[in-house]
């Protein structure tokens, strides 16, 4: 293992926290003070004017193997990740094989354990290959998994919804929950907004997500599972989940930095602001700023979804859904959350790498005894966008070309050297 030494870090961008020195030893955080000696054969890193942060945990990606390599890799896009700040993340179901099984889900993890630049803990599927059907066994598969998901697919069905929750909540661990009511989609590819109407594209309405997401807090409730819901997008979302928390619901949820950045106003002709749900109104965007900001919506998470050059080169209409984030998340969330004042620094921090490993039971962190895993950062220097240098195998994403803020300049994982730039 390293041993290194991180000299003069800044503890936040503004400075006024101080700085501090960092021993890493063994793997783990060994020392956090204003000065800490260089030990013999020790690895120094001078941090002057960089910001140290914890390691950023995503539990909301798709890796796209095993069965859709073309898309994405585990070794692509743990790289990506690692460049992005993050130590740890979540891989979705939405495989071939899907991981229903301990045998299936051993393809998967037979790969992570070969591949992976970080910490990767899948997910298993909730229902037989994501069908919505038939359950699959919880107890043999909880072990191996950050929790449950049908990612993907909403589980229509409520009476399977609810045997799945009274048996997730058996093994103590959570159903990340897809919401959205088929019914309702109505071959919508687009929020169903004035773009939408403005350009002749068919709209996606905002009830085929919080409709489901009422019925599932209710089953939740009735059941005690830990019920995390995926991705939210809308308003009412963000309000019906506020609710819950107030009446003792055990909920939690996430949204995306795209949702935080973008609106229907900013929509292009173009497969990159194309994903599901999709970006919603400015009274939505407002909204999740508002959640994130007062502690409605636990954590952010990129819902990294790549796919091959073609498949999002055809338009709205067309293209594929899903566009990728592991490498833009932080800067744009420090760019367009902390940098306007809708969230303070420390805040971002805990919605992107300390809410998601109390909730999910991650180890690893900023925190003397820790696992070391740790991003060094530079808030200051500006990026303009280039999905061509990503390490990611997808190259769509809506920030393409914009102006950040924020540069991982180096990613420490178990106390070991991931990315470098």
């Amino acid at each position: 293992m390293e041993k290194i030494l991180i000299k003069n870090a800044l503890l936040s961008p503004s400075g006024k926290e101080g700085t501090a020195d960092i021993l890493i030893y063994e793997g783990k955080i060994a020392e956090i003070a204003p000065q800490v000696d260089s030990p013999h054969d020790c690895s120094v890193i001078d941090a002057d004017g960089l910001t140290v942060i914890p390691g950023l945990v995503d539990v909301h990606v798709h890796l796209r193997e095993p069965g859709f390599s073309y898309k994405e890799t585990i070794a692509a896009g743990t790289a990506a990740a690692a460049a992005g700040g993050f130590t740890t993340v979540c891989p979705m179901p939405n495989l071939n094989p899907a991981p229903d099984s301990p045998e299936n889900l051993e393809r998967q993890l037979e790969i992570i354990r070969r591949d992976a630049k970080i910490e990767t803990i899948p997910y298993a599927t909730i229902t037989r290959s994501r069908l919505g059907a038939e359950l699959v066994d919880y107890e043999a598969l909880a072990p191996f998994v950050a929790g449950f998901s049908d990612d993907g697919s909403g589980v229509q069905d409520e009476e399977v919804m609810r045997e799945a929750m009274r048996e997730i909540a058996k093994t103590g661990k959570i159903l990340a929950a897809h919401c959205e009511v088929n019914s309702l989609l109505r071959g919508g590819y687009i929020h169903d907004g004035e773009y939408a109407r403005a350009n002749g594209h068919r709209g996606i309405c905002s009830e085929s997500e919080w409709g489901e997401i009422e019925r599932d807090i209710r089953l939740a409730g009735e059941t005690g599972c830990r019920l995390h819901i995926c991705h939210i997008s809308t308003a009412e979302s963000v309000d019906l989940i506020r609710r819950a928390k107030e009446r003792g619901v055990r909920v939690t949820c996430e949204t995306a930095p795209h949702y935080l950045a973008f609106c229907d106003e900013d929509m292009r002709e173009e497969g990159r602001f194309k994903m599901n749900p999709p970006i919603r109104s400015r009274r939505d965007m407002e909204a999740l700023r508002e959640g994130a900001a007062d502690g409605t919506i636990d954590v952010i998470a990129t819902d990294h979804a790549p796919h091959s050059a073609e498949e999002k080169s055809k338009g709205l209409e067309k293209s594929a859904m899903g566009v990728v984030g592991l490498e833009t998340s932080l800067a744009a969330v420090y760019t367009h959350m902390v940098r306007p004042g809708h969230i303070s620094f420390p805040r971002m921090l805990e919605m992107m790498a300390l809410e998601p490993r109390k909730l999910f039971g991650f180890k690893g962190g900023l925190v003397p005894g820790n696992r070391a895993d740790l991003a060094i950062v530079d808030f200051d220097r500006v990026v303009k966008v280039d999905s061509t240098s990503f390490l990611s195998k997808g190259k769509s994403t809506p920030f393409d070309g914009t102006t950040l803020f924020g540069k991982v300049m180096m990613t420490i994982a178990g106390g070991k050297t991931v990315y470098k730039l």
